[in-house]
């Protein structure tokens, strides 16, 4: 099997990070993939550092003519098996390019974000037709996907992104290393978030929750990892003049980290307070690493936590009420205990990337097997 991956985004965030865990997955069943990529982005300099095969591509509406020819041709000369996007966008070179070759290879798009514009014109039901699959990655994303494009249900298929769960072990991490570097000591709770710096991830109300329980408790750190994007540095100053305004003392701000399982193991408590999500990555991993979490209500969510059982859910948006959620858990270890648990229990029974790359697979095998797709109503 062969296969065109393909990302074409600029940026550097939870899409882009999946798109080539998602290739490594497929590398390592031995199935062939190439990655087409926009040039001079963070992913396509990821993607040559781990060796892999790279179409890059020059992004600008300016240039679209001529990457469409240029993408027939790598697709003519390459004989590819099926092609995969993990970006809306990506359709509008991948499908002229398959219509001008007059190529039935099948083409499947996973859907990350969600969108809010109402995609049923005649245009991009030329553009939808193509698609062989639509994947989504959340029940809310699946409903996104049949409210706002011209995709009969059928064509639409619910599958979550998956993560690493044995590289997100508890019990393969060393729980003191990330402890030791920044000198939080065995009394001290470690309470954290990992997020890009973006408007909506939920750090006002992060920042909130830890000046009120601060004027409470004692012995309490807080972290947040994460770094901004691209064009949005201007808000991370602005979170980092908040937590200067709250005098914050005990918040570390950790910026990226590649060693993501040892931040998570160093946590007593995860808080998620996203005020949407198409799926949160992060959230998952932390499950799976067995940290107690308070998580915000909303939709993206609430497939992966489930309230009194693996989390705590607050009100979305309510750092009134992330601060009580947050208090419930400093003072009860049973209940961290508990959910402890019952979390990395849940990440390895629904969101285990061995288990979702398999059902990739055989969603691939199906595609493949038929050679003329039914058309999209």
């Amino acid at each position: 099997m062969k296969i065109l991956y393909s990302c074409l985004s600029k940026s550097w965030g939870g899409m882009e990070m999946y798109t080539l865990t998602a290739v490594r997955q497929l590398l390592k069943r031995n199935i062939t993939v190439e990655l087409l990529c926009a040039e001079e982005s963070r992913i396509h300099i990821e993607a040559n550092n781990f060796g892999l095969i790279v179409h890059p591509l020059k992004i600008s509406w300016l240039s679209n003519a001529s990457n469409v020819l240029r993408l027939a041709s790598l697709i003519r000369r390459s004989k590819y098996n099926l092609i995969h996007t993990q970006a809306s966008f990506d359709l509008w070179l991948l499908v002229p390019a398959l219509k001008l070759l007059q190529s039935n290879i099948p083409l499947m798009l996973t859907k990350q974000v969600g969108s809010f514009i109402i995609k049923k014109d005649i245009l991009h039901k030329w553009i939808y037709t193509r698609l062989t699959y639509a994947l989504a990655i959340s029940t809310t994303i699946k409903k996104n996907l049949i409210d706002t494009c011209p995709l009969p249900e059928k064509k639409v298929l619910l599958l979550h992104n998956g993560i690493d769960t044995n590289r997100f072990n508890p019990e393969k991490v060393d729980a003191q290393k990330i402890r030791n570097e920044f000198m939080i000591t065995e009394q001290e709770i470690l309470i954290g978030m990992m997020a890009r710096f973006s408007p909506g991830k939920g750090h006002e109300e992060f920042l909130y929750a830890a000046s009120e329980l601060n004027k409470k408790y004692q012995s309490l750190k807080f972290i947040i990892v994460g770094e901004p994007s691209r064009g949005e540095n201007s808000y991370a100053e602005s979170i980092k003049k908040q937590a200067s305004d709250y005098q914050l003392n005990n918040l570390i701000f950790a910026g990226f980290r590649s060693d993501t399982p040892d931040v998570l193991a160093a946590l007593d408590i995860f808080v998620f307070p996203s005020h949407a999500e198409a799926f949160g990555i992060a959230l998952a991993e932390a499950m799976a690493m067995g940290k107690p979490s308070i998580c915000s209500n909303a939709e993206g969510i609430l497939d992966i936590a489930i309230d009194k059982e693996t989390s705590l859910l607050f009100e979305n948006k309510n750092a009134q009420d992330l601060t009580k959620k947050i208090s419930r858990l400093i003072e009860s270890l049973d209940l961290r205990q508990s959910f402890s648990i019952m979390a990395r229990k849940r990440a390895i029974e629904y969101f285990d990337l061995e288990k979702l790359t398999d059902k990739v697979v055989e969603i691939y095998k199906k595609a493949i097997g038929n050679t003329n797709p039914v058309p999209l109503e």
